[in-house]
């Protein structure tokens, strides 16, 4: 059985970066915006074991930074989460254009 080649992986990973970029500039509702930068995150994951995995598969430096990276998503996913969660109780509203928190 034949491996599945390198640039099917990187074109894999291109295609959901090219989705997660899509998703967090063209949304306007705050969770629509965490899901394309999870997707952003999982193309980077790919990226990281498919060049891991074709390059230099003895050692474990792909896996541990994808390991760090998914870490990395859980706490911006949790994080993020609890923010939208704090200002549709304020606002009533998740939408990013009507978000003005921020301003005095």
């Amino acid at each position: 059985m034949l491996p599945i080649p390198l640039s099917w992986w990187l074109a894999v990973s291109a295609a959901l970066f090219s989705i997660g970029i899509y998703g967090a500039l063209s949304r306007k509702n705050a969770i629509a915006i965490l899901m394309g930068v999870e997707l952003i995150l999982n193309a980077a994951n790919i990226n990281m074991v498919a060049f891991w995995r074709y390059i230099a598969p003895q050692n474990v430096d792909g896996q541990m930074f994808a390991i760090m990276v998914i870490t990395l998503a859980a706490a911006e996913a949790a994080v993020g989460l609890a923010i939208v969660i704090v200002i549709y109780r304020r606002r009533q509203s998740v939408v990013m254009e009507e978000l003005d928190i921020l301003k005095n």
